[in-house]
């Protein structure tokens, strides 16, 4: 192997797959190219397709583990990230406006830019780009 390989795709469970599904496609811009019971019926999901070949999936599990909305303080998920430019970086905030949905604002640091925001179950999301 030379080279760890990138990211193929994420995803992360939901609380109301219909609402989030549709808050992600406001999101995103676009409707999911897959919605469908997995094969093995314990777990339904519904797949977008974004920029570079990166999956973002919605799943509901059958006898979900846990109840209450996601805290990136417990062990697990932190954060997801979507990359991009200074440039793009700066367009997001007036997005996320026009979607109703609220952000940090751009924020800086050293090591790059991001603005940070959730989804309807409280995950943590950011748009970060590296240093100009």
């Amino acid at each position: 192997m030379t080279e760890f390989p990138g990211l193929a795709h994420v995803a992360v469970t939901v609380s109301d797959l219909g609402a989030s599904t549709q808050w992600y496609s406001a999101l995103f811009g676009t409707e999911p190219v897959l919605d469908e019971d997995e094969e093995s019926g314990n777990f339904h999901h519904s797949v977008f397709a974004l920029a570079g070949g990166m999956l973002f999936g919605l799943h509901t599990h059958k006898g979900s583990a846990g109840e209450g909305p996601f805290d990136e303080r417990r062990i697990g998920l932190d954060h997801i990230a979507f990359a991009c430019t200074q440039e793009e970086l700066a367009e997001w905030p007036g997005t996320l406006d026009d979607l109703g949905i609220a952000h940090t604002g751009i924020k800086n640091a050293h090591y790059g830019s991001g603005i940070s925001f959730r989804d309807p179950d409280n995950i943590a999301l950011e748009f970060f780009a590296p240093p100009a």
